[in-house]
């Protein structure tokens, strides 16, 4: 079969390297997979909703009903981009495809772009697209607890910079063994004014929650929770044992942390890294690495553009390289 710009909209995604570097040799075979994504019915006006209209010359779509001139890209995060889709799209395979994702020095270097901050601003963008817009919450029986990962106080040099950062976890357990889904974020500390919205904002009332017997989580049988408060030190066993989910996910965390970005990030970096590490870690039984990459893309095309700048600290003259 030859593989063509409409025959490739009739699949799904590429399952190698190679299969890669032969579905999307130029821009248009790129701007041909985005199209199917992002209009799986056809061309939609996303000012009219106008479902009639012409392709022009440069590639982008003349809108039937309001005259509107629509660009595949337009909306996404790839909108008002100098950075070729192809480009895009190679960045994509290699943040899904290698097991600790890539920094924006790799990126740099694999793309042989001139800038570092254009790098660091695709990966802030890919992993913005990470988090898919009204995702379920976790439900069942959810674990919860907080970690502490190592960091950089924003701006600041020398001794006294290192600090720690308060992170939240919560799992899903599956039964008879196992885990499910994860969500993370970063918080201010360990009251129950951090803890509680958390576990609103990630578990579905109703829910059996677990913890701990930390007071900052004994407001949530109030608030529609069956909750399990576990006194660890009466159990006798380890708390790896009592409560595996979250101590195998703040593991691996900490070991994806160090193994991508060397284990210390800023303030303003991590809560980007959470979002990237939960989708990983939701998609860790995916037997095609490709379907990461398929799954990373159609979240792009339906999350809305953002503007970044990176921080002094995240550029290369900096200690690290976010």
């Amino acid at each position: 079969m030859v593989l063509t710009p409409e025959v490739s909209k009739q699949l799904d995604y590429p399952g190698t390297w190679q299969q890669f570097r032969a579905w999307f040799p130029d821009e248009q075979f790129c701007v041909a997979y985005l199209e199917r994504l992002r209009w799986p019915e056809g061309f939609r006006c996303p000012g009219c909703a106008g479902e009639k209209g012409w392709r022009l010359d440069d590639g982008s779509w003349a809108c039937s009903g309001c005259a509107r001139r629509v660009s595949v890209t337009a909306g996404t995060i790839f909108d008002r981009s100098r950075v070729p889709l192809a480009d895009w799209f190679t960045a994509v395979w290699f943040m899904t495809n290698q097991k600790y994702g890539i920094s924006a020095l790799g990126l740099q270097r694999l793309l042989g772009l001139g800038s570092y901050q254009t790098a660091w601003t695709m990966l802030r963008k890919l992993r913005s697209a990470m988090v898919r817009p009204a995702r379920e919450r976790l439900s069942g029986t959810v674990e919860v607890d907080e970690t502490y990962v190592g960091g950089i106080a924003e701006g600041a040099r020398g001794r006294g910079a290192e600090r720690k950062f308060v992170v939240v976890i919560a799992i899903e357990l599956l039964d008879p063994v196992g885990f499910g889904r994860v969500r993370l974020r970063r918080v201010a500390d360990v009251s129950s004014a951090s803890l509680s919205p958390f576990v609103e904002y990630a578990v579905e009332p109703g829910s059996a929650v677990r913890t701990d017997a930390w007071k900052g989580y004994n407001g949530l049988s109030k608030r529609n929770y069956h909750h399990q408060a576990i006194n660890l030190s009466a159990t006798g066993d380890p708390a790896h044992v009592v409560m595996p989910g979250v101590h195998t996910v703040a593991a691996l965390l900490k070991r994806w942390l160090l193994g991508t970005h060397q284990g210390s990030v800023t303030a303003a970096h991590l809560d980007a890294y959470l979002d990237e590490f939960a989708f990983r870690f939701n998609r860790r039984k995916s037997r095609r690495r490709g379907m990461l990459f398929y799954r990373l893309l159609e979240n792009a095309v339906v999350t809305k553009p953002t503007r970044y700048r990176p921080s002094r600290a995240s550029l290369p003259s900096g200690k690290h390289n976010q």
